[in-house]
């Protein structure tokens, strides 16, 4: 039972500032400042972001979409942008990464969870997520964005890849984007067209809008584009300002099409799926240091450094696996290591790094 409602859970956010400073100064623990908060309100709380499960509906055979409410932490978040969403399950607390589809000042958001084969977290989302409950979610991260000086845009989506765009590109035709826009969307099956019922609405409301599908693991019907992604399926489509999103090898077929261009237009892209590995290296064993646990192991120049700090115990924060919220940013203390994504090299100390996508190119410390 609570005290109060939602709405005043969130007007009362700002109003937590002197207890914030308190906790800051070590005057007061936050763990023991939430658990009186949470006898108020279960979703009140100095600093993490609670949100309620209002509501939830199917948008696909294997996606479905969660409306919440959250908390007044929730600051600053936009249409795009991607969570960290945290579950317990038998005992072990995990987290997945997911796009925000929609964002309302009035805090509530939507999330869109795809089924993942023998995922833990999302097949406990949509089998067993019931109205009503709490979820706690991390800040919200990621540098997508629309562009509205741009005279035509398009947008590249496979898979899950829809989550982001379609939330940039709901908040585009409301405020009033008036050039052309195309968004294609690769999927294998049919029912694999997330939100296609909203899409199909969207395209006969705003006439600059239009919608394809391409389907890879069954014959396409009228309108709809056969396999994988291919240049010929961009010939009469005007693009002056590109977006990207879905599994690692489908970003990197978009972008070699746009390098291939003439005239090349605005890029922005975000993968899904970490990189294989960049071909080419020698399997070599290294030395890997983790300062803060005092633990020094021998490990290899293949693996990451998220994967093998775990393979020592250890429990580095991280959320996506895949290089795109960050939470396994670390310092490098000594020695380099190798970005999977570009193959850049990173060797000053002090640099941040992405555990989930580096590997080390010799003996390293972390500030692990």
């Amino acid at each position: 039972m609570t005290i109060i409602p939602i709405w005043l859970v969130r007007l009362l956010a700002p109003c937590l500032a002197p207890l914030r400073w308190l906790v800051a100064r070590g005057w007061l623990r936050d763990a023991d400042v939430d658990w009186w908060l949470q006898r108020v309100h279960p979703l009140l709380s100095l600093q993490r972001v609670y949100a309620r499960v209002e509501a939830r509906h199917w948008v696909a055979g294997d996606m479905l979409a969660l409306t919440l409410r959250c908390n007044g932490n929730a600051r600053g978040w936009r249409a795009g942008q991607h969570v960290q969403l945290f579950r317990e399950i038998d005992g072990v607390r995990l987290s997945r990464s997911y796009s925000l589809t929609r964002v309302q000042a009035n805090g509530r958001i939507e999330l869109a969870i795809k089924r993942q084969a023998n995922g833990k977290v999302s097949g406990t989302l949509l089998d067993k997520l019931a109205v009503g409950e709490r979820l706690e979610l991390g800040q919200a991260r990621g540098d997508l964005s629309w562009c509205a000086d741009a005279s035509a845009v398009l947008l590249l989506a496979a898979g899950s890849g829809i989550t982001p765009l379609l939330g940039l590109l709901r908040e585009a035709l409301v405020n009033g984007y008036q050039a052309p826009i195309t968004l294609l969307h690769y999927v294998r099956q049919r029912r694999q067209r997330a939100f296609s019922q909203e899409l199909q609405q969207l395209m006969q409301r705003y006439p600059n809008f239009q919608v394809r599908w391409a389907l890879s693991g069954e014959s396409p019907a009228a309108g709809e584009l056969a396999g994988r992604f291919s240049a010929g399926h961009l010939a009469d489509v005007a693009v002056q300002h590109l977006l990207v999103c879905g599994p690692h090898g489908f970003v990197e077929q978009a972008r070699d099409w746009w390098q291939s261009q003439p005239r090349r237009h605005a890029l922005q892209y975000e993968a899904f799926t970490a990189p294989a590995p960049l071909a080419g290296g020698v399997a070599a064993a290294v030395q890997i240091g983790f300062a803060r646990a005092h633990q020094q192991a021998t490990g290899n120049n293949q693996q990451s450094l998220l994967e093998q700090a775990e393979a020592q115990g250890l429990r580095p924060a991280h959320g996506c696996r895949q290089g795109i919220c960050a939470s396994c940013s670390c310092q490098l203390l000594s020695g380099s290591v190798r970005h999977l994504h570009s193959g850049l090299v990173t060797r000053e100390p002090g640099q941040a790094i992405r555990l989930c996508v580096s590997v080390p190119l010799g003996d390293v410390t972390l500030d692990l």
